[in-house]
Order: structure tokens, then C-alpha cells, then sequence
């Protein structure tokens, strides 16, 4: 990108870009020579960062040397910002960092300036065509949920971690650079525009996910809004193998308009981008359905519902009014859309529960909502803004096979029973002689049960007549370090054993079917890790929804 500059700025702006050859070792050397600060920080005072002001400078490098070319502006954030526009938090210690209650109660004076500062960086950076990205190494909060518009609407990336000499740092960075194995270009795209189009039964409503709108007003523009709506294009300055946008359409054909049979309802997208080696690619992909009569009844509808795609479709949605609404709101708002569906699609007899029965199209769309409720994206106990700001921004970007396991983790079993095994996400899956391997996206956690542990502790493995298992205390490592291999961004890899302190991230994850006041089962079985929570299991979930759903 640097060479591009180079060629294709003007005089003056050599001196601030050159090719890479020219300047590679003068900017290795003044990396390796960093050194911290010398001023010592006061007693009881932060560190001054004026980080808005460095965005602010590096946005304008780029817009006015390489505007609509492919570029990237990188943040690497150890602390809040502290002075300037863009501050966070002022420097005396005795000031805390908003946190969510502090969000809920509207105290948090800094917030609306330091999001302006950011949304008009956002529009400079959208307008040039530029992509920003931030890294965050800290273990207190940096500013993320500040700084959340700008990178969104850039298509940038967010990546936590505790520190930058951690792994999870250092993995991560790598990924981003990652490489085509076979034109061994950057695996990315830069400066889109993302374009719906439709037939004339249909009009869109909106995109939710990480681009800005170009406001195209055109025909099919629906005047309902969801997410970035009132427009039928936006510009993605940055993408990716698995960038993933939510489009959202409604149906305005009316009913004294009937639709002739065997017409079909058309939905054309077109994405055009810069590739890494300066190419302009036009991806057209076109998909047409047919049209339901409307004397069939449900029955061709429910035929085609794609269950996980519609949980993604609804968490993206629920994720989105999550930041500008009460979760509290979200979730019940959910509750009423899921009741709906299933009255409109069960099978059932009027105020019978017994008698509600759902097709294989349906059949697992409960328990994703049943999570969905439970995960980061809507409850923030026991997470700081710019955590949930980081799960949230995540969720918008990935595919819906990403974004399943984010709202429903999957859990797999070792043990000397058999292969490796899918398992139920409950208490009921933990057991004293299994390895569990819980991945959540954002952890890959390995839970030794209390058996493995004994064993493992009186090293078995390590003597030769115990060789089968050695080999099942590698299996289920080797297995997460080939999913931690492929994720973007690193996640947090996590070993523990069972009742260990760690292990409650495994216990927060799994449905409570065994709780200190039911355990399920008769006295002596078997019946997994107790869960001291509050919490319903999906059992009582669904036993609800059911009675719910066939109500008169």
C-alpha cells in the first residue's frame, strides 16, 4: 500500500510516504528503539494518551495522500484516552470508567463528546474509503464503546487482549496479515459498496453490520428502517473472508394485488471491491423464490424456514437494539417474537400443551433463542462496555456458522467410552470421567473431570502401559489448537479442572438442568455438575413456551 501511495501521490506527499524497499529498515530501527515514557506518571494520576487526537492525525494522513485507495488506520490502545477530544476518563484515579450502571443511570459525562469525536473521524475515514481497526491491551477499559461507531462503519476489527506481549495479541496481529496460498495476496477487500436489489414485491428495510450508508434512495427502499436503513446500498470500507452483512426485507405486494402463479420473487446483491492487488471485483449473486398461495395455509412457508439462519438473522437484530434500548426490553421483545412464531407454525390443540409438537425446520430454533437470551450480547453481568462492545461488534461481522457457536456454544466429549462426541450443552454433560471441550468463539476452554484429574495427577499417562491415556489427555488439546489455528481473533484458550476457579466459565455457559434445588434424577445416579444459579433451565423454558404458544 505504501508503494501505491507512493506513485500515486503528489509531490509534497513523499515526504510522508515511500515505498517500502526505501523506508523498511529506518522504521524497523524505530520500532526496536522505543522506549517508555520518561516522564514519570504523578501519584494518583493516569497516564495522558490523547488517543482521539493520534486517530484524528492518522485519518487525515491517509485521506489526504490516498483517499479511495485501499488503507487501513491501526490503533493500539494500553489505556483510556485521558486528554483531548475523544477522552474517556480524566486523569485523576479517584474518577472511575463508566461502567454499565453508570451507562443505565446516564452518568457517564465524557460519552456523548468522545462518541461525536469518533462518529465525525467515521465519516472522514467512510468518505476516503479507509478502513480503522482497534487493538486493545489493557486490563481496565480503553475507550472500545467510544470508538465502536467508527470502526463498525469502516468494517474494521476489534481484538482484546490483556496485554501486547500476550499471545492472544501476537496471534492475532498474524492473523490479520494472513496471506492467499496461492496468489499470496492479502486475504482482503477494500473500499465496497454493497448494493440490494429487488423485484417489486419487496423493499428493504435495512443492513445490520459493519458498513455506512450511501443513500440511495431508491424505489425498493422500504420506509421502515432496521439497522443502517433508507438506503439500498452502503459502502464497506473493509472486508473479508468471513465479513457477513444482515440484510433485512419486507413483503409490500398487496393482498387485492394478487401475484400471478408461478412468478418469482427476485433479490439481486452486488459487491464491489478492491482486492488486495488493486483489482476491481464485481461479485453478482442473484436468488429467486417462489411465492406462497394464499389459500396453502403455512405449510410452504414452514417448508423453507431456515432455522439458524433466522436465530443469526434475530440476534444481529436483538444485538443492534441491545445498544440503544434497555436489554431487559430486547429480551422481552424476543420472548413475544418467538411465542408468535411458534402459535403461527406448531402443531398443536387450543390451550392443550401437551399437544404442541414442532416440525424439523423449528425443532432446534428455541433452544437458540433460549441462549441467545443467556449470552453476552444481551446480559452484561460480569462485563465491562468495551467487552460487551467487542462481543457485540463480533457477532455483527461473522458468518452464521461462527455466529451459532457464539449464541450456542458446542461442547464435545472425551472419554474411554468412544471417539470424541457431540454432547449436550447442560450440567448433565459433565461427568468426573470425560473431557469436555467447550468452544464459545471467544474461548476454547478444555474442563478435566474429577477422575481424569486423579489420574492425571498420579502421571498414568506418563507410564507406558497407560499409553491410551496419554493419548486422550492430547486429543482434546490437539483438537482446540487446530479451531484456535483457524479464529480471528485469538481467542482466550483456557484449561481447568472440575470444581477449579476457572471452570465457572464453563458452568455460566451450560443450561442449569441440575441446580442445588433439582437434580433431575433419582439420589446416586449420575446427574452432572450442580449449578448454584437463579436461572431457568431450557426444560422450564420451553415447558412455558409451550403453554404460552397454545393459549386462547
Amino acid at each position: 500500500a505504501a508503494a501505491a501511495a507512493a506513485a500515486h501521490s503528489g509531490g509534497g506527499s513523499n515526504s510522508f510516504v515511500r515505498p517500502l524497499a526505501e523506508c523498511e529498515f529506518t522504521l524497523t530501527s524505530i520500532l526496536e528503539e522505543l522506549q517508555r515514557d520518561p516522564y514519570a506518571v504523578k501519584k494518583g494520576q493516569r497516564p495522558l494518551r490523547a488517543t482521539g487526537v493520534a486517530v484524528s492525525v492518522a485519518v487525515g494522513l491517509l485521506e489526504a495522500l490516498y483517499a479511495n485507495h485501499a488503507g487501513r488506520v491501526l490503533v493500539f490502545a494500553g489505556g483510556p484516552c485521558t486528554q483531548g477530544p475523544g477522552l474517556v476518563v480524566a486523569p485523576p484515579l479517584e474518577q472511575r470508567v463508566r461502567s454499565h450502571n453508570d451507562l443505565a443511570k446516564e452518568n457517564a459525562p465524557h460519552l456523548a463528546a468522545a462518541v461525536a469525536h469518533y462518529d465525525r473521524l467515521a465519516a472522514r475515514a467512510v468518505a476516503a474509503g479507509h478502513v480503522v481497526d482497534v487493538f486493545s491491551a489493557a486490563l481496565d477499559e480503553i475507550g472500545v464503546l467510544e470508538m465502536k461507531g467508527m470502526v463498525a462503519r469502516t468494517g474494521g476489527a476489534i481484538v482484546n487482549a490483556e496485554e501486547f506481549d500476550s499471545e492472544r495479541f501476537r496471534a492475532s496481529f498474524r492473523k490479520m496479515w494472513a496471506r492467499d496460498a496461492v496468489t499470496h495476496t492479502l486475504r482482503k477487500g477494500y473500499v465496497a459498496a454493497f448494493e440490494v436489489r429487488t423485484s417489486r414485491e419487496l423493499k428493504v428495510c435495512g443492513m445490520v453490520g459493519h458498513g455506512a450508508s450511501l443513500g440511495v434512495k431508491s424505489a425498493n427502499v422500504s420506509d421502515t428502517e432496521t439497522g443502517v436503513g433508507g438506503t439500498s446500498a452502503w459502502r464497506v470500507c473493509g472486508l473479508d473472508p468471513t465479513s457477513t452483512l444482515g440484510v433485512y426485507l419486507e413483503v409490500v405486494n398487496q393482498h387485492s394485488n394478487p401475484i400471478p402463479p408461478g412468478q418469482l420473487g427476485v433479490v439481486q446483491f452486488l459487491t464491489n471491491y478492491l482486492d488486495a492487488a488493486g483489482r476491481r471485483v464485481l461479485r453478482v449473486t442473484t436468488i429467486a423464490r417462489g411465492w406462497a398461495e394464499a389459500d396453502s395455509g403455512t405449510h410452504p412457508l414452514a417448508q423453507g424456514f431456515d432455522q439458524e439462519a433466522a436465530a443469526i438473522a434475530m440476534a444481529r437484530l436483538a444485538s443492534w437494539r441491545a445498544e440503544r434500548e434497555n436489554s431487559f426490553d430486547v429480551v422481552r421483545w424476543l420472548d413475544r417474537t418467538l411465542i408468535k412464531l411458534m402459535a403461527k407454525f406448531a402443531e398443536y390443540r387450543k390451550d392443550d400443551a401437551d399437544s404442541f409438537a414442532l416440525g424439523p425446520q423449528f425443532s432446534l430454533y428455541p433452544q437458540f433463542m433460549f441462549h441467545l437470551r443467556r449470552s453476552h450480547f444481551l446480559q452484561t453481568f460480569g462485563a465491562s462496555p468495551d467487552e460487551t462492545t467487542y462481543y457485540r461488534h463480533t457477532l455483527l461481522h461473522e458468518t452464521v456458522a461462527n455466529a451459532l457457536v457464539m449464541i450456542q456454544p458446542t461442547l464435545d466429549a472425551y472419554s474411554f467410552a468412544g471417539p470424541p462426541e457431540p454432547v449436550l450443552l447442560s450440567a448433565t454433560s459433565v461427568q468426573p470421567d470425560r473431557i469436555l471441550v467447550l468452544d464459545t468463539f471467544f474461548q476454547l476452554l478444555i474442563h478435566y473431570g474429577d477422575t481424569i484429574v486423579q489420574w492425571r495427577n498420579a502421571k498414568y499417562h506418563e507410564q507406558a502401559e497407560h499409553e491410551n491415556f496419554r493419548q486422550l489427555l492430547a486429543a482434546p488439546v490437539a483438537d482446540a489448537q487446530a479451531l484456535i489455528a483457524e479464529r480471528f481473533p485469538h481467542p482466550h484458550y483456557i484449561e481447568t479442572d472440575q470444581n477449579g476457579s476457572q471452570a465457572r466459565f464453563l458452568l455460566a455457559t451450560i443450561d442449569p438442568s441440575v441446580t442445588h434445588e433439582h437434580t433431575g434424577a433419582a439420589a446416586g445416579a449420575q446427574t452432572g455438575q450442580v449449578v448454584i444459579t437463579d436461572d431457568v433451565s431450557l426444560q422450564t423454558f420451553v415447558t412455558a413456551l409451550r403453554k404460552l404458544a397454545v393459549a386462547s
